[in-house]
């Protein structure tokens, strides 16, 4: 049933059900009884468009992220997704989750998309979205000149309708680094995914541990790679094999950690005797890894519920902080034993 059939049963116009769905107040109390007694009678249930037809929302959010099935999407990408889903449903909103690749069109089409189907606002997972060309970022601020855009661990500042959530994964990078030559560690690799923004924030905090020691940057102890065994392993040798030293390593994820001991354990190196090793996102993974990983742990459900809880307070009409953020804290493990305080 429809609000076509509704408005025949009841004789009234398709304009004066939906005003009656939608708690229009220039409807007589009479007319409204006879609509509703038919809804009733019907067992009528308003989708999501019905219910937005005369209203300025839609109660409908657009989510835009990368395929978290892709061996390149970060790990806790599925967990980011089940926190905004969960946090907006208890706002009684419902979601459109759009999972694409890296291409910029499939990027321009879901937010079209998002568009026509009228969502109150976007959210975005992620920095692969965000690009350096800023004319690749148009199909962004298109789309936040009419709908409020909200980029999760992503960056676009001081432009209008547009609010960034992130974490301070500068931060927890330099204090990853920082605990590392704390231990001890002076000669530290760096392992990292492709350079999105999330990413050169981990990078700049690594290297200005660093430099807060009096150590100097070396390029060649940052190596971008893949969570494969075989990459991570062969970047290690070649390193070892320039007859580069090796006492720390910080990973900007998990898995990538995880490579590296495997990796290192394979050549006989102990753990954390000989290697000190710090991963990134305090995933599960780190609890099975053996030895269990030290971690940073970028709080990603507090900066899912804080997102939702500003998005919401921003449709209201309140006034909302265009970029927030959740700062990271270490979890030591036994690959990065706690240091002991005096």
């Amino acid at each position: 049933m429809t609000i076509h059939d509704i408005s025949k049963l009841a004789n009234v116009s398709v304009a004066t059900v939906s005003r009656v769905l939608n708690g229009n107040a220039n409807v007589t109390e009479s007319t409204r009884e006879k609509v509703m007694a038919v809804i009733r009678e019907n067992n009528f249930t308003p989708n999501a468009f019905a219910r937005g037809l005369g209203l300025d929302t839609m109660r409908t959010v657009g989510i835009l992220c990368v395929d978290p099935a892709d061996p390149d999407a970060c790990p806790s990408l599925q967990f980011a997704i089940g926190y905004l889903q969960r946090e907006l449903r208890r706002q009684d909103f419902d979601s459109l989750l759009y999972c694409v690749g890296y291409d910029m069109q499939e990027k321009e089409r879901s937010i079209q998309a998002m568009l026509n189907r009228r969502v109150d606002a976007i959210v975005i997972i992620g920095s692969f979205f965000i690009e350096n060309n800023a004319t690749n970022n148009l199909c962004i601020l298109n789309a936040a000149q009419t709908t409020p855009v909200w980029l999760v661990n992503g960056n676009l500042e001081n432009i209008p309708n547009i609010f960034c959530t992130r974490c301070d994964d500068r931060d927890g990078a330099y204090r990853a680094t920082k605990a590392l030559l704390e231990s001890g560690s002076r000669d530290i690799m760096m392992l990292h995914y492709a350079s999105t923004y999330s990413e050169q924030q981990k990078i700049l905090g690594y290297q200005q541990a660093l430099q807060a020691f009096g150590l100097p940057v070396r390029d060649e102890y940052i190596y971008e790679t893949t969570p494969d065994v075989q990459e991570v392993e062969a970047k290690i040798n070649s390193h070892l094999a320039k007859g580069l030293a090796l006492d720390g390593l910080f990973a900007t994820e998990d898995e990538l950690a995880i490579c590296a001991l495997k990796s290192a354990t394979a050549r006989g190196i102990s753990i954390p005797e000989q290697l000190r090793v710090v991963g990134y996102s305090n995933s599960k993974l780190s609890l099975f890894s053996t030895p269990e990983l030290t971690s940073v742990d970028h709080n990603i459900e507090p900066l899912c519920v804080t997102t939702v809880a500003l998005l919401v307070n921003q449709l209201r009409g309140m006034k909302t902080p265009t970029v927030t953020t959740v700062m990271a804290d270490i979890v030591y493990r036994k690959t990065l034993p706690a240091p002991h305080r005096n």
